[in-house]
């Protein structure tokens, strides 16, 4: 880094971008993939949910027209 340059200031508010995969309570809000085991979160989709690292995925229930 140069002498004359200051480094960018931080954004207010910035985190690590983690914390929204959390509940205020500590409890994560997606699945944890059955295989993979605590961690290892399952990505929610429209009709189904997929695990990013071993691509186990659990279809979700299709809810018929009334």
């Amino acid at each position: 880094m140069a002498p004359d340059k200051k480094p960018a200031p931080k954004k207010a508010g910035a985190s690590n971008g983690r914390y929204h995969l959390y509940e205020k309570s500590g409890k994560p809000k997606n699945a944890s993939c059955p295989k993979c085991g605590p961690g290892f979160f399952l990505g929610n989709h429209k009709s189904r949910s997929v695990c990013g690292k071993c691509g186990y995925t659990e279809m979700k229930k299709a809810e018929k027209a009334a």
